[in-house]
This record gives C-alpha cells, sequence and structure tokens, in this order.
C-alpha cells in the first residue's frame, strides 16, 4: 500500500510555514523569536546565570556578553552532563550524547542530544528534508516502501557511562529515541541497526536490505556505497534497482556527494534516482536541499531550535542570520535547544542565497590548506577532483591532502594520497596534472601560488591500495556509518599515518 498520498497534506503544511522567513526581515523576526526562546531556557543553567541570560532582551545583548566558544571551551561543562548534573547548560538532566570527531584536544567529543532537540530540531528537520523531496516530486511513492537508514551504535570512548546513559553516534540515538510506529517504514530493525561491531554488522544490513523493498536510503555517502555493494554481491546484481525496482532517492550528508556521484552511477539506474542532500550534524539539523539542483544550496531552518550567527574570520565580525552577503564564507555559530551557546561546530559555509537564505558547506574551519597562503578549502577540493574524475573516466573511493613543506632543496606542494575506485587510464602522473589545473581554476590563490611554480610546486599523487582508508580508520575507531575522512589537513598528521599503513615492513 501507498501511504505517500495519505502524508502529504502534513509535509505540505511544513512547506507552507517556510514562507515566514523567506527574506531577511522575516528571518530576521523568526530569528529573534528562537533566540527569546532559548535564553528563557537557559536563563537557569549554571551557563547561563554566569553570563547573566535572564536579563538579556535583544540580539546585540546576547552578542554583547556571551562569547563565542569551541568544544575545548566547554569540555567540563559537558562531561559534567554526561556524570548526570543538571542545568549545566540546558535545564534538567540530559540522558543522551553524541559522540563526535575529536578535537585538538584529542579527544571525542560528546555532545548534549536534550528531548527539546530530538523534538524542535533532529525529528523535525528530517521532516523538512522529506518535505522539500515531495514538494519538488509530486511522483514520489516514497511511502510505498521502507527507508534504509544506516545508523552507528553507542559504542564510546568512556570508560564508564552511568546507568541510563546513552553515549554513542547521533543515528543511533535518534534511532533508539524514535517513535516506534516509524520503524514500519525503516529497515533494518532496531537491533541489527545498532549493532556495534561493524565486521557483523555490514552483513547482516546487507542481509536484511536485500529483502526488503526500499524506497529510500540515507547515510554518508563512502559508507554506503560499501553496503550498496554488499547488497549487489548478495542478489548477483548489477544496479540496485533490480534489487529495489522502487528506489527513488538518496538523502546524503556528511561528506561531499560530488567525488562519489559517478560510482553511484554506475550502480543505479540514473533514470531513477534522486539525490537530496541535507546538513544533519551531531550539533543539529540545520538546513535540507529544496530544489532539484544541489548547486543552489541547502535551505538554511530558521525555526527548528537554533539561533545561528555567521563569523567572518577575515575581519573577526560575526553576523546574525538577517545580515550575511550572498557569496560570502563564514564560519557557522549556533546556540540551540541543546545547550550549545554561540558554539562553532567546525564548519564553513558559503551564503548561496538570502532571499530564501540558502548556503553550502564550504569545508571545515580546521580543514583546509594554507601552508603557503593558497587558502585551498574542501569544497575546491571535491569539486576540483570531482572535474578531474569526470574528464578522465577514474573513481575515486576516498582521499585525503597534506602540505609537503619546502626545504633547502625542495620547493613545497601538496601530496594526495587517493584510493581509487577505478583508476584513470592516463595514469596517476596525467590524473595529477589535470587535478592541478582545476585547482587553479577554482580558486585563485592557489593558482597564483602555481603561477611559473615559484612558489608552490606541482600536486603529487600517491596512490594507496583499496582498503588503506578503512584501516586507517578503524585504528582510529571511527569506522562505521558515521565515518568521515578529513579530506584536507594543515599538517601531516593524518596523512603520516596513511601512509605509514602502506609502507612495506621490513623482513625478520
Amino acid at each position: 500500500m501507498d501511504f505517500t498520498p495519505l502524508a502529504r497534506p502534513y509535509f505540505r503544511h511544513l512547506l507552507g510555514r517556510r514562507a515566514r522567513w523567506s527574506n531577511p526581515s522575516g528571518a530576521e523576526a523568526v530569528q529573534r523569536g528562537v533566540l527569546g526562546e532559548l535564553l528563557h531556557r537557559g536563563a537557569s543553567t549554571r551557563y547561563g546565570m554566569r553570563y547573566g541570560m535572564g536579563h538579556m532582551r535583544t540580539y546585540e545583548d546576547f552578542a554583547a556578553r556571551v562569547p563565542l566558544t569551541e568544544y575545548e571551551d566547554i569540555r567540563a561543562e559537558a562531561e559534567r552532563m554526561v556524570a548526570g548534573e543538571r542545568d549545566i547548560l540546558w535545564p534538567g538532566v540530559c540522558r543522551r550524547f553524541a559522540q563526535s570527531s575529536g578535537t585538538s584536544g584529542g579527544k571525542s567529543k560528546y555532545v548534549p542530544v536534550t528531548a527539546a532537540s530530538l523534538r524542535r530540531n533532529h525529528y523535525a528537520g528530517a521532516a523538512e528534508a522529506v518535505a522539500s523531496y515531495l514538494g519538488l516530486y509530486p511522483d514520489s511513492r516514497i511511502f510505498s516502501g521502507k527507508a534504509f537508514i544506516l545508523g552507528g551504535s553507542f559504542a564510546n570512548e568512556l570508560a564508564a557511562v552511568p546507568a541510563g546513559v546513552t553515549v554513542g553516534d547521533l543515528s543511533a540515538n535518534l534511532i533508539d529515541a524514535v517513535n516506534p510506529f516509524v520503524n514500519l517504514f525503516r529497515v533494518p530493525d532496531k537491533q541489527t541497526a545498532l549493532m556495534s561491531d561493524w565486521s557483523a554488522k555490514l552483513p547482516a544490513l546487507v542481509h536484511a536490505a536485500s529483502r526488503a523493498d526500499v524506497t529510500n536510503i540515507s547515510g554518508v555517502p563512502s559508507w554506503f556505497l560499501t553496503v550498496l555493494r554488499g547488497v549487489l554481491a548478495e542478489a548477483g546484481a548489477s544496479t540496485v534497482h533490480e534489487v529495489w525496482p522502487g528506489l527513488e532517492v538518496f538523502f546524503h550528508g556528511g561528506i561531499a556527494f560530488g567525488p562519489y556521484r559517478e560510482q553511484y552511477r554506475a550502480i543505479t539506474d540514473a533514470s531513477k534516482m534522486r539525490y537530496i542532500e541535507n546538513y544533519n550534524a551531531s550539533e543539529g539539523f540545520f538546513a535540507v536541499q529544496e530544489t532539484a539542483e544541489a548547486t543552489d544550496g541547502m535551505r538554511l531552518l530558521l525555526d527548528h531550535g537554533v539561533f545561528f550567527e555567521f563569523h567572518d574570520q577575515e575581519s573577526g565580525e560575526t553576523l546574525p542570520a538577517w545580515k550575511v552577503e550572498q557569496g560570502r564564507v563564514y564560519s557557522l555559530v549556533i546556540s540551540s535547544c541543546n545547550g550549545l551557546w554561540r558554539y562553532l561546530p567546525g564548519d564553513t559555509v558559503r551564503i548561496e542565497s538570502v532571499e530564501p537564505l540558502r548556503i553550502s558547506i564550504a569545508g571545515r574551519t580546521n580543514s583546509y590548506i594554507n601552508a603557503f597562503g593558497e587558502e585551498l578549502m574542501v569544497w575546491n577540493a571535491d569539486a576540483a577532483i570531482a572535474a578531474a574524475c569526470e574528464k578522465t573516466g577514474a573513481r575515486v573511493a576516498d582521499y585525503t591532502a597534506a602540505p609537503v613543506y619546502t626545504t633547502s632543496h625542495n620547493k613545497g606542494r601538496h601530496q594526495w594520497a587517493i584510493e581509487w575506485a577505478e583508476a584513470p587510464e592516463c595514469g596517476a602522473e596525467a590524473f595529477a596534472d589535470i587535478l592541478d589545473r582545476h585547482l587553479q581554476a577554482v580558486n585563485s590563490d592557489y593558482q597564483a601560488k602555481r603561477t611559473s611554480d615559484i612558489f608552490l610546486g606541482r600536486l603529487e599523487i600517491v596512490e594507496v591500495p583499496q582498503g588503506t582508508f578503512d584501516k586507517w580508520l578503524a585504528s582510529t575507531g571511527k569506522l562505521g556509518g558515521q565515518r568521515k575522512v578529513p579530506r584536507l589537513a594543515n599538517d601531516r598528521h593524518i596523512i603520516d599515518q596513511i601512509l605509514e599503513i602502506i609502507k612495506p615492513k621490513p623482513l625478520i
């Protein structure tokens, strides 16, 4: 039975609400209202009392008195919340925490997942994503089958977790807390979805999904590709549409989709498949794609429990959502109903339009290369490698890049470790030439530094065997549904670890 026609009126209502914040003045009114609600809730917390949130009446008061923060600034407060203390960053006791990638402190982050953030933000954001999709495609039958959603687990790095507290991947928390009714429309079952041993979980996922009528899939592109190839192998099929004829959309996020587009095209029926990007981080569900073209950016969700600010790294100025400029790149700042106040998640975003406010993810504030003044961001790298793959027929499974610093004997350059899904017929050296030219095309600073090979040498590619990045991720404890390979680093810490994996071992 197709339940999509029954669901459409509810999702159509969500789309209608967006008209309230489609222009800067509407965005200001809605966002000031969100901030007022947050300050009212935060006033009774230890953090709120420290900064006098109970006496703040305007955004201007808030911005003047509450500092910008990163995780290390609130690590102590977050760990007190994990231990069960109440009224620290958000009212009451928080029982759920999303373990996320470590910070410069070398430890994991434990992001509060409050009941308010689940209701107002995470689940509401997912509903907005479906609403956008149904608004774009009147022919959708998305609720005629099941959603295949990759989830993480509650495996964590804490020595002991208090009774009644769950710490793990955000996706594990979302699956665990969701209304049981939703499980009628998703696969795999909850027990399989939350398995922590991926060597056992992967075949269990493949087995469960292969026997379901899947209409939509959701997850991180890199890891989902591995799962889909397992489904093809089990079914003896060449495309996933032979297994799931009704599959129509992939809701993806976490990493850029461009480098994986051709690989998905190779295993799907392109005439049936659609791709929708969402911005769903451990810290919150921030934006959804509402147009057919991903290049238009994602619509920022302005009335879902998050107050947004944008920090200009060049000027040092921090702006509210209604004052940003189209085309500019900012560091994202959030204040949210999970108790994060003027918090920098670590993402940089580019403003694609201001009416309505749409953004795209430009990269990470700590994921870039600027060893030679080239200011290479992740979106530059993703765009260039996608263009090089299109030109050469290559397919990249994973990659990371870092600087090789100038010495008295050698010019500085970028070194790329690339794991091919399909190596370019022209060879790695020719691919490097093409990639280098495309990087110059998308980044004027890189182009300037590459002029005449004076300041920066041509990039170098190190080809690594298939499975290398999985081995590295496993060594860091991050292999699984929420895996993210850092694309760029301004030091050699990550790439040296990866190259060490493929280094020949001495004979004994």
